[in-house]
Protein backbone atom coordinates (compact mmCIF):
# COMPACT_ATOMS: atom_id res chain seq x y z
CA UNK A 1 0.00 0.00 0.00
CA UNK A 2 1.43 3.03 -0.71
CA UNK A 3 2.55 5.86 1.89
CA UNK A 4 -0.04 8.77 1.90
CA UNK A 5 0.28 11.19 4.38
CA UNK A 6 -2.82 12.23 6.02
CA UNK A 7 -2.41 14.16 9.05
CA UNK A 8 -4.01 17.35 11.14
CA UNK A 9 -3.88 19.10 14.21
CA UNK A 10 -6.18 19.09 16.46
CA UNK A 11 -9.11 18.87 16.60
CA UNK A 12 -10.18 15.17 17.10
CA UNK A 13 -12.86 13.42 17.12
CA UNK A 14 -14.30 10.00 19.49
CA UNK A 15 -12.29 7.16 17.48
CA UNK A 16 -9.38 9.10 16.50
CA UNK A 17 -5.79 7.52 16.69
CA UNK A 18 -4.07 10.30 17.64
CA UNK A 19 0.04 10.82 18.52
CA UNK A 20 0.76 12.80 21.40
CA UNK A 21 4.32 14.82 21.82
CA UNK A 22 5.12 16.58 25.06
CA UNK A 23 8.53 18.09 25.19
CA UNK A 24 10.36 19.48 28.02
CA UNK A 25 11.01 23.27 28.68
CA UNK A 26 14.00 24.55 27.14
CA UNK A 27 14.79 21.08 25.75
CA UNK A 28 15.65 19.92 29.56
CA UNK A 29 15.02 16.58 31.06
CA UNK A 30 11.89 15.93 32.39
CA UNK A 31 13.20 12.74 34.30
CA UNK A 32 16.58 12.71 35.93
CA UNK A 33 16.91 9.13 37.40
CA UNK A 34 15.27 5.61 37.69
CA UNK A 35 12.37 7.10 40.21
CA UNK A 36 11.23 9.82 37.60
CA UNK A 37 11.08 7.05 34.82
CA UNK A 38 9.21 4.33 37.03
CA UNK A 39 7.08 7.31 38.37
CA UNK A 40 6.29 8.06 34.61
CA UNK A 41 4.81 4.42 34.01
CA UNK A 42 2.68 4.58 37.30
CA UNK A 43 1.49 8.20 35.96
CA UNK A 44 0.74 6.91 32.91
CA UNK A 45 -1.34 3.71 34.17
CA UNK A 46 -2.72 5.16 37.23
CA UNK A 47 -3.95 8.49 35.48
CA UNK A 48 -5.87 7.27 32.71
CA UNK A 49 -8.96 7.05 35.37
CA UNK A 50 -11.42 9.52 36.04
CA UNK A 51 -10.98 8.46 39.71
CA UNK A 52 -8.92 10.89 41.45
CA UNK A 53 -7.58 10.07 45.09
CA UNK A 54 -5.56 12.77 46.51
CA UNK A 55 -3.07 10.43 47.58
CA UNK A 56 -2.84 8.09 45.02
CA UNK A 57 0.78 7.35 45.68
CA UNK A 58 0.57 6.78 49.63
CA UNK A 59 -2.86 4.27 48.59
CA UNK A 60 -0.05 2.71 46.53
CA UNK A 61 2.86 2.53 49.20
CA UNK A 62 0.19 1.65 52.09
CA UNK A 63 -0.04 -1.96 50.21
CA UNK A 64 3.75 -1.96 49.00
CA UNK A 65 2.46 -1.50 45.08
CA UNK A 66 4.66 1.51 44.58
CA UNK A 67 7.04 -0.97 42.59
CA UNK A 68 4.45 -2.38 40.50
CA UNK A 69 1.44 -1.11 38.12
CA UNK A 70 -1.07 -2.64 40.06
CA UNK A 71 -4.18 -1.27 41.32
CA UNK A 72 -4.72 -0.38 44.85
CA UNK A 73 -7.75 -2.70 46.08
CA UNK A 74 -10.12 0.33 47.47
CA UNK A 75 -10.20 2.15 44.16
CA UNK A 76 -13.46 1.08 41.97
CA UNK A 77 -12.85 -0.09 38.51
CA UNK A 78 -10.83 1.97 36.09
CA UNK A 79 -12.82 4.18 34.02
CA UNK A 80 -10.29 5.00 31.50
CA UNK A 81 -10.08 8.66 29.52
CA UNK A 82 -8.74 6.90 26.50
CA UNK A 83 -7.11 3.55 25.09
CA UNK A 84 -3.35 3.78 24.89
CA UNK A 85 -1.73 1.87 21.44
CA UNK A 86 2.16 2.93 22.36
CA UNK A 87 4.59 4.88 24.19
CA UNK A 88 8.08 5.83 24.65
CA UNK A 89 9.83 8.31 27.46
CA UNK A 90 13.07 9.61 26.55
CA UNK A 91 14.81 12.05 28.64
CA UNK A 92 13.65 15.36 27.62
CA UNK A 93 10.03 14.33 26.09
CA UNK A 94 7.92 11.18 25.69
CA UNK A 95 5.73 9.96 22.66
CA UNK A 96 1.96 8.89 23.11
CA UNK A 97 -0.39 6.86 21.09
CA UNK A 98 -3.85 7.57 22.33
CA UNK A 99 -7.60 6.68 21.26
CA UNK A 100 -9.90 9.11 21.69
CA UNK A 101 -12.49 6.94 23.27
CA UNK A 102 -14.94 9.68 24.82
CA UNK A 103 -15.01 13.78 24.23
CA UNK A 104 -11.81 15.64 25.90
CA UNK A 105 -10.27 12.59 27.18
CA UNK A 106 -7.21 12.83 25.60
CA UNK A 107 -7.28 16.50 26.68
CA UNK A 108 -8.23 15.50 30.28
CA UNK A 109 -5.63 12.60 30.48
CA UNK A 110 -2.80 14.92 29.09
CA UNK A 111 -3.83 17.23 32.18
CA UNK A 112 -3.33 14.75 34.79
CA UNK A 113 -0.39 13.64 33.66
CA UNK A 114 1.60 16.38 32.98
CA UNK A 115 0.12 18.20 36.35
CA UNK A 116 0.92 15.31 37.92
CA UNK A 117 4.64 15.36 36.69
CA UNK A 118 5.60 18.88 37.03
CA UNK A 119 3.98 19.02 40.99
CA UNK A 120 6.17 15.71 41.15
CA UNK A 121 9.19 17.24 39.66
CA UNK A 122 8.91 20.35 41.67
CA UNK A 123 8.59 18.84 44.96
CA UNK A 124 11.16 15.84 44.31
CA UNK A 125 13.67 18.95 42.84
CA UNK A 126 12.51 22.03 44.90
CA UNK A 127 12.35 24.10 42.25
CA UNK A 128 9.36 26.19 40.12
CA UNK A 129 8.42 26.76 36.70
CA UNK A 130 6.77 25.23 34.21
CA UNK A 131 8.26 21.43 33.34
CA UNK A 132 7.07 21.46 29.99
CA UNK A 133 7.89 23.61 26.87
CA UNK A 134 3.97 25.10 26.28
CA UNK A 135 1.01 22.50 25.70
CA UNK A 136 1.07 19.14 24.11
CA UNK A 137 1.19 18.70 20.07
CA UNK A 138 -0.50 16.07 18.90
CA UNK A 139 -1.92 14.80 15.05
CA UNK A 140 -4.50 12.16 14.22
CA UNK A 141 -3.27 8.91 12.60
CA UNK A 142 -5.63 8.99 9.79
CA UNK A 143 -4.89 5.94 7.94
CA UNK A 144 -3.79 1.94 8.59
CA UNK A 145 -0.45 3.11 6.74
CA UNK A 146 0.57 6.09 8.86
CA UNK A 147 -0.26 4.59 11.96
CA UNK A 148 2.28 1.44 11.20
CA UNK A 149 4.85 3.96 10.07
CA UNK A 150 4.22 6.34 13.56
CA UNK A 151 4.28 3.30 15.64
CA UNK A 152 7.73 1.99 14.67
CA UNK A 153 8.43 5.34 14.71
CA UNK A 154 7.32 5.99 18.42
CA UNK A 155 8.92 2.39 19.93
CA UNK A 156 11.81 1.53 17.77
CA UNK A 157 13.08 4.78 16.06
CA UNK A 158 13.10 6.38 19.56
CA UNK A 159 14.45 3.23 21.41
CA UNK A 160 17.09 2.88 19.26
CA UNK A 161 18.46 6.71 20.21
CA UNK A 162 19.01 5.40 23.05
CA UNK A 163 21.24 2.52 22.13
CA UNK A 164 24.60 2.65 23.97
CA UNK A 165 26.48 2.34 20.74
CA UNK A 166 24.65 4.95 19.18
CA UNK A 167 21.62 5.01 16.65
CA UNK A 168 23.48 4.06 13.54
CA UNK A 169 25.25 1.63 15.45
CA UNK A 170 21.37 0.43 16.28
CA UNK A 171 20.84 0.36 12.78
CA UNK A 172 23.40 -1.91 11.76
CA UNK A 173 23.43 -3.97 14.29
CA UNK A 174 19.54 -4.32 14.26
CA UNK A 175 19.19 -8.10 15.81
CA UNK A 176 21.09 -6.69 18.98
CA UNK A 177 19.79 -3.43 19.19
CA UNK A 178 16.17 -4.86 18.87
CA UNK A 179 16.94 -7.06 21.88
CA UNK A 180 18.09 -4.28 24.13
CA UNK A 181 15.41 -1.69 23.35
CA UNK A 182 12.91 -4.41 23.58
CA UNK A 183 13.91 -5.01 27.12
CA UNK A 184 13.76 -1.05 28.09
CA UNK A 185 11.12 -1.01 30.26
CA UNK A 186 10.28 2.79 29.69
CA UNK A 187 8.51 1.86 26.05
CA UNK A 188 5.77 -0.56 24.87
CA UNK A 189 8.12 -1.86 22.35
CA UNK A 190 8.60 -4.85 24.86
CA UNK A 191 5.07 -5.74 25.03
CA UNK A 192 4.61 -5.81 21.09
CA UNK A 193 8.01 -7.72 20.45
CA UNK A 194 6.19 -10.27 22.83
CA UNK A 195 8.67 -10.23 25.68
CA UNK A 196 6.83 -8.42 28.63
CA UNK A 197 3.12 -7.09 29.74
CA UNK A 198 1.89 -4.12 29.48
CA UNK A 199 -1.43 -3.12 31.57
CA UNK A 200 -0.69 0.63 29.89
CA UNK A 201 -1.48 -0.72 26.49
CA UNK A 202 -5.41 -1.33 26.07
CA UNK A 203 -7.08 -3.05 23.05
CA UNK A 204 -4.13 -2.27 20.91
CA UNK A 205 -5.21 -1.33 17.12
CA UNK A 206 -1.49 -1.97 15.99
CA UNK A 207 -2.13 -5.91 17.46
CA UNK A 208 -4.58 -6.17 14.28
CA UNK A 209 -2.39 -4.79 12.06
CA UNK A 210 0.68 -6.75 13.18
CA UNK A 211 -0.56 -10.14 14.42
CA UNK A 212 3.00 -11.29 15.61
CA UNK A 213 5.84 -9.72 17.27
CA UNK A 214 8.13 -11.02 14.17
CA UNK A 215 5.93 -8.87 12.07
CA UNK A 216 6.10 -5.96 13.39
CA UNK A 217 10.09 -6.36 14.13
CA UNK A 218 10.23 -7.20 10.17
CA UNK A 219 8.89 -3.94 9.23
CA UNK A 220 10.44 -1.70 11.65
CA UNK A 221 13.79 -3.21 10.21
CA UNK A 222 12.52 -2.35 6.99
CA UNK A 223 11.80 1.09 8.22
CA UNK A 224 15.06 1.66 10.07
CA UNK A 225 16.81 0.49 7.36
CA UNK A 226 15.77 2.81 4.68
CA UNK A 227 14.00 -0.44 2.72
CA UNK A 228 10.24 0.82 3.80
CA UNK A 229 7.89 3.34 0.92
CA UNK A 230 8.71 6.07 3.31
CA UNK A 231 12.48 6.63 3.99
CA UNK A 232 13.04 7.85 7.77
CA UNK A 233 14.13 11.18 7.09
CA UNK A 234 10.59 12.20 6.23
CA UNK A 235 8.84 9.96 8.76
CA UNK A 236 10.84 12.67 11.47
CA UNK A 237 9.96 15.16 9.42
CA UNK A 238 6.00 14.16 9.71
CA UNK A 239 6.02 13.58 13.32
CA UNK A 240 8.61 15.09 14.76
CA UNK A 241 7.82 18.84 13.14
CA UNK A 242 4.78 19.91 14.82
Amino acid sequence: MPYNVVVRKEPFTVGSYIHVIKRGARGLPIVQDNNDQWRFLLMLNHFNDHFVSESWFRDLKDENLESTLHRASGWPEKNPFVDFEAFTLMSNHFHLMLKETEEGGVTKFMRKLCTGMASYANAKYKQTGSLFQGPYHSKTLSEDSYFRYAAAYVMVKNTFELFPEGFEKARSSFENAWQWAASYPFSSLGYYAGVSDSPIVTNPFLKELFPKPREFKSFSRAVLSGRADVPLSQLENELEVM
